[in-house]
């Protein structure tokens, strides 16, 4: 007797299902991103195309955020690899109705929906509340670092970008000596003009014109020409707006007296101005920066996250600084607005962070509305007391870190927001960004949390069905 194997005959001609739905069960997670894009409100997208239908036919936005959501949350965020996809992955071509979009469509719908689907990551969290996933007893503060789409030894000064510039015209201005002769050709770009002054030390005024261009949210230029005029051009402006900082410094000790009228101690140390702008800018990505990490510097960005007890991010913002310092009331401030949004009109109980979000003054505001913040003054790899960081609110905290109570809240913090850090990096294999620019980049950081909300949602819809 022959032995009985079931037929494999790859000749044989088959009769597929008539739908593609029979392909999936039904807790498949394609359909649950399918059912939560009906959910969704996408006039933002719609918004961009013609009303009067003329032009030739796009893609259905709708069609083409549950595409993305659901590619982000499969780890696909390659355009080359979602266009794949969409022919040989059966739940793909279920969430994208069997069309095919190819890579450049894709590319293009992520760059110019930029802020809708950023945008996103309000509705998902809109969706967790509905499911009563978003408490507000403790949220944890933190933040990660995550490469930029660019190396580190595309960081340049301001001499060595000068020299690559003069050298491309020079090469230009060689290329059309050989092709128009004696003739005029078009003239080649103005001088490179030298700014004297100082690079000042103000964070203030570096804040503020961080702040400025998160503003204007300038994109990247594709060409490293272009790049290199736009680098040239910040460091001039570091260089100005530093030197001006520090010209408003100068009067305001020469004043000799402080805003509260007590006088200055010793005059302050000499300095002699620097001939031209100091610092680096990356050419590949301008608004990244060399962040320190445990493991040592990294070209990226310092990416934050606001989670609550069940592991949803509540609010998710990205800046370009290595430590942490600084950013604790912006993000209490972000996740109060996300939380409003969702229709959460309670406050926040406690908010936990590690040491490194020692701010008095940012800890004094969030805790005048109400909010009991819990950090520690010395970090956890630190075996004794921070020097100098003694007596008065430090000695308080300490105080009150020992209790049983907030020995309990703050004991949240690491399992709360870490694993969201470590799912994202190494089970979901993000840990760097595929476009460049802070705006671009945030809009891609925003897009990875609200993916990481649908899983989440997906697992515990899934769980209630089955208990």
């Amino acid at each position: 007797m022959a032995q009985n194997f079931l037929a494999c005959d790859r000749e044989q001609e088959l009769l597929l299902p008539p739908s593609l739905r029979e392909w999936l069960p039904d807790d498949h997670l394609a359909w649950f991103v399918l059912a939560a894009v009906e959910e969704m409100d996408l006039t933002g997208f719609y918004a961009a195309y013609r009303r009067d239908g003329h032009g030739r036919a796009a893609h259905d936005p709708a069609m083409m955020v549950a595409l993305l959501l659901y590619a982000y949350a499969t780890g696909r965020r390659s355009s080359r690899a979602i266009e794949r996809a969409c022919v040989d992955d059966v739940a793909v071509r279920v969430v994208a109705a069997n069309q095919r979009p190819d890579h450049c469509t894709v590319a293009r719908f992520r760059q110019r929906h930029e802020a809708a689907l950023a945008g996103l990551f309000g509705d998902v969290l809109a969706l967790c509340v509905d499911a009563g996933l978003v408490g507000v007893a403790v949220l944890a503060v933190d933040g990660t670092k995550l490469h930029a789409n660019a190396s580190q030894h595309q960081n340049l000064d301001y001499d060595q970008i000068a020299r690559e510039i003069l050298a491309e015209a020079g090469a230009v201005d060689q290329a059309e000596d050989e092709r128009f002769g004696d003739r005029r050709g078009d003239e080649l770009p103005p001088e490179l003009a030298t700014v004297q002054g100082r690079r000042g030390w103000l964070r203030e005024a570096k804040r503020r014109l961080d702040e400025k261009r998160a503003a204007e949210a300038t994109p990247i230029a594709k060409s490293r020409a272009e790049r290199l005029r736009d680098g040239k051009r910040r460091l001039e402006e570091d260089h100005d707006v530093h030197c001006r900082a520090n010209e408003a410094y100068e009067a305001y000790r020469a004043r000799g007296v402080m805003k509260d009228g007590r006088r200055f101690g010793k005059p302050p140390t000499p300095y002699t101005p620097a001939a031209t702008p100091e610092g680096k800018v990356n050419i590949s990505d301008p608004d990244s920066r060399n962040v320190k990490t445990p493991r040592g510097y990294m070209q990226g960005y310092n990416a934050q996250a606001v989670c609550n007890e069940d592991q949803i991010v509540v609010a998710a913002e990205i800046n370009a600084d290595s430590p942490d310092f600084g950013h604790l009331e912006p993000m209490v401030c972000a996740a109060e607005r996300e939380l409003a949004g969702a229709g959460i009109a309670e406050a926040p109980a406690v908010v936990v962070a590690d040491a490194g979000y020692w701010h008095h003054d940012q800890m004094d505001a969030v805790a005048s509305r109400g909010i009991q913040v819990l950090i520690p003054p010395d970090a956890g790899k630190r075996s004794g007391v921070r020097p100098g960081w003694d007596g008065g609110r430090y000695a308080f905290m300490r105080r009150v870190l020992e209790t049983d109570l907030a020995k309990q809240l703050y004991g949240k913090r690491q399992v709360t927001i870490e694993p969201v850090f470590a799912n994202t990096k190494f089970n979901r294999q993000i840990d760097r960004f595929l476009r460049r620019g802070r705006s671009a980049c945030r809009s891609e950081w925003r897009l990875i949390t609200t993916t990481h909300n649908l899983l989440k949602l997906h697992r515990s819809q899934n769980a209630l069905a089955t208990a």
